[in-house]
């Protein structure tokens, strides 16, 4: 017997009733899926065995409930429609608490569910960054050295158990150096120089190969920061796997490898896609959300928050990230639920105290001086700076990875270049103090503040600040800025916060010892301004608090964030008083950010990787109506007289079904001939008035089951989508009844409406398509992805 559909492209819960035999086919399907835009899964020139399923595992369960959804892999979800199944799954919820007590408790149940699952994000998060922090930090001094006694320890936790309390990046007799383990005791001589380069880089290497070998061969989708991804996915974009369990697992092995390695990436935006992977988990513990593609984006949300607060112990600016940068749907009670969150996660990961500091703030300052109005000069400068180079870093960085894409050498071998990108990284690194060292330990260090008793190595000594270490950032500043432009985007999980805030600290610092030299001379010179007044080595310039503000200005240049950045600097820091200094910085940044380009370095990999996200924070600047975006309609007898390449250019029109005198046969070859996810219905083709929408999904399982469990139902049989349906001769092919799977209410718009109004209707109501009319006819349909197409055609002009 004949089947139709493909698994690809269907999916879940639908509830089907036959008729007695000899009577018409009736099929009561709940309106799952919708479309508007292209399947990316179904072959619309193959044959007819291109809508059959290969077994019968391959079908839904016809039994689950009607208020769930599937979609297919790179589809648009439909937030009206899951969330009106919500609402109709809660009304029958709320009917049973008359049920006393199993319709109280189930009732009860699903009204906390959202507050337990996210309860057990927040624990899962926290514990998952805290064994991510501990084991890089303790694989990346691998590189140098291993503690003899034990070998579990990093080297400062090495140090610290034998006893010195006090000790310089030499002096630790505890930790053994590579040589050594050789009885290579001579430091001074090139040979053990040359063994600890080679060793440095033999680790290096090792471990960036091994985090890329697991990516490519377990789960090719736990590569990358995974934001630009999740903010696609919080959008209503679906993509199978990447939020799964091996995604999971070899995303947060892969990321203690690679951070440990010393590529200049970063572990904190991960930890964003990781959170979510454990979100979408949860998720399915509870079918509430586990099985409705929008409610689940409510969880996935406040997973967002989660990986933010977990990464840089930051709870409110995680909130406020998810909110300004990631999701897109946001209601109140998801910014409580996500709130909650990130509070557990961050008292769970300051009960791992992964740092051994016991604090949650990554980079702890204590900065015993104010900044004076004078110094806003500087930190507007840093702004400046801060904009400028996140604009060429971004135009870069996106340059080289449409190169990478396009190249079969480069892109076919992820190994090799990820493999020489570590050797350049790490050969070149080895010889610059702050490059050698960890991300997190040089931010640190250059966070600083100077004491009154430093040590030799210090920054804070004038001398050597003015000549050596000087140079060496500057240099450390041109080399990260280089090489994290060919990084960020390789086969291995890799972040830009860390690389960004490095580089603004680096630039901060740079100009912080500039002004606190000028400072100096302007003082020393008689009868100056009572502005260059202060106390030498107490309360003048804090060339550690322009490296703050640097880091917030280089970060917003590259990433566009504005309020969430100022907030995660404030917490990942603790110094409240230096706020207006990096809002000053903060702004500064996203005005010449924006002049230059609008857009950041996710959204501009989102353009690059061809996702149908249309950003909420964008404006639409052409003056167009929405006949003039939308794809026109076409007549189905046309359409039979085309050749095969005239089928091809069919599926870039729109196809209608009528809702009477189309056979099952006619249905079928509809659905080879064009991929789209759905079908407007009309009264004839002669007059082209709608009547509803229906999805493609909705048609496969339908006509599948009535191939199935209906002998009478045949190729010639007539559907029907109306009320009026004859009987059925006797012996002839049975009519099918179609109109219960059909939506009769499909969002619409006029010819004449303007674009603006059009795109609102789809950020703002999360819609898969919307049928263009003119007096009730319909001439077209808009997609998100019509919308982004003609916003790309209108931009290469």
């Amino acid at each position: 017997m004949e089947r139709a559909g493909r698994s690809s492209t269907l999916g879940s819960t639908d509830e089907v009733e036959l008729e007695p035999s000899g009577t018409s086919a009736t099929i009561h399907l709940d309106m799952t899926g919708g479309g508007g835009s292209s399947s990316s899964d179904f072959n619309p020139f193959g044959g007819i065995d291109d809508v059959r399923f290969k077994t019968d595992d391959d079908l839904p369960d016809v039994m689950a409930p009607p208020f769930f959804s599937k979609y297919g892999d790179f589809h648009t979800i439909d937030w009206q429609r899951d969330l009106a199944r919500d609402r109709l799954r809660h009304k029958m919820i709320s009917k049973k608490k008359v049920d006393f007590p199993l319709g109280l408790l189930q009732s009860g149940w699903d009204a906390g569910a959202g507050w337990i699952c996210v309860l057990f994000v927040g624990l899962a998060a926290g514990a998952t960054a805290g064994i991510i922090d501990i084991g890089a930090r303790w694989m990346s001094d691998l590189k140098t050295g291993v503690c003899a006694d034990r070998f579990w320890l990093d080297r400062e936790h090495c140090c610290w158990s034998s006893n010195d309390t006090f000790y310089k990046d030499d002096d630790c007799k505890a930790w053994t150096k590579w040589p050594w383990m050789l009885n290579y005791y001579n430091s001074s001589s090139f040979l053990f120089l040359f063994l600890e380069w080679i060793f440095y880089i033999g680790w290096a290497v090792a471990m960036s190969t091994l985090a890329v070998l697991f990516v490519k061969i377990f789960a090719p989708y736990a590569c990358g920061s995974g934001i630009p991804e999740i903010k696609c996915i919080l959008s209503g974009f679906v993509i199978r796997g990447y939020l799964g369990k091996w995604t999971f697992i070899i995303k947060s092995v892969g990321l203690i490898l690679s951070s440990a390695s010393g590529l200049s990436l970063g572990k904190e935006g991960p930890m964003v896609h990781l959170a979510c992977c454990i979100g979408n988990i949860f998720s399915y513990l509870f079918p509430k959300y586990g099985l409705n593609e929008a409610k689940k984006r409510e969880i996935l949300s406040a997973s967002a928050a989660a990986g933010v607060s977990v990464a840089f112990g930051a709870p409110i600016g995680g909130v406020l990230f998810s909110l300004e940068e990631a999701s897109y749907y946001f209601p109140l009670k998801t910014m409580w639920r996500s709130f909650f969150c990130a509070l557990v996660a961050g008292i769970i990961l300051r009960f791992v105290n992964p740092f051994g500091s016991n604090q949650t703030s990554l980079f702890h300052v204590d900065y015993m001086m104010k900044w004076t109005f004078i110094e806003l000069v500087p930190f507007a400068l840093l702004g400046l700076f801060g904009g400028i180079i996140g604009s060429l870093f971004i135009f870069a960085n996106i340059r080289w990875s449409r190169f990478r894409k396009n190249s079969k050498t480069l892109g076919g071998n992820p190994i090799y270049e990820v493999m020489i990108i570590t050797f350049i990284t790490a050969a070149i690194s080895y010889f610059n103090p702050f490059t050698r060292k960890s991300a997190l330990s040089m931010i640190q260090q250059l966070f600083d503040r100077c004491e009154d008793q430093v040590d030799e190595d210090s920054l804070c000594d004038q001398n050597k600040a003015l000549s050596i270490a000087f140079g060496q950032l500057l240099w450390a500043l041109i080399f990260k800025f280089i090489i994290t432009i060919f990084t960020f985007g390789i086969k291995v999980p890799c972040g830009l916060f860390v690389p960004s805030i490095g580089m603004g600290a680096i630039a901060g610092r740079i100009l912080g010892i500039t002004v606190d030299q000028i400072f100096r001379a302007v003082q020393a010179t008689p009868g100056h301004s009572e502005y260059f007044t202060c106390q030498i080595g107490k309360d003048c310039v804090m060339p550690g608090l322009y490296a703050m503000v640097g880091a917030a200005a280089v970060l917003g240049g590259v990433t566009r964030m504005t309020v969430s950045l100022v907030v995660i600097m404030f917490e990942l820091t603790g110094s409240l008083e230096f706020i207006v200094p990096t809002m000053v910085a903060t702004m500064f940044s996203k005005w010449i950010g924006d002049g230059i380009s609008k857009m950041g370095i996710y959204e501009a990999h989102i353009e690059l990787n061809g996702y149908p996200f249309l950003d909420s924070k964008g404006e639409y600047p052409y003056s167009t109506v929405a006949s003039q975006v939308m794809r026109p309609s076409i007549h189905r007898q046309v359409a039979d007289e085309m050749s095969m390449s005239d089928l091809r250019e069919l599926k870039n029109e729109l196809s209608v079904i009528t809702e009477s005198g189309m056979s099952l046969g006619d249905l079928e070859s509809l659905l080879r001939q064009t991929d789209f996810n759905g079908f407007p219905v009309v009264v004839s083709q002669n007059s082209m008035h709608l009547v509803g929408f229906i999805t493609r999904r909705d048609i496969l399982l339908a006509l599948h089951t009535a191939r199935k469990t209906q002998p009478y139902v045949v190729t010639n049989s007539i559907a029907y989508f109306s009320d009026g349906v004859p009987d059925s001769v006797p012996g002839g092919p049975a009519p099918l009844r179609l109109r219960k799977i059909l939506d009769m209410a499909p969002m619409t718009v006029t010819d004449q409406t303007p674009m603006e109004t059009v795109i609102d209707m789809f950020r703002k109501l999360g819609l898969r398509q919307v049928l263009v009319t003119k007096n009730g006819k319909v001439l077209g349909i808009i997609t998100k992805k019509d919308i982004l197409q003609f916003m790309r055609n209108k931009n290469s002009q």
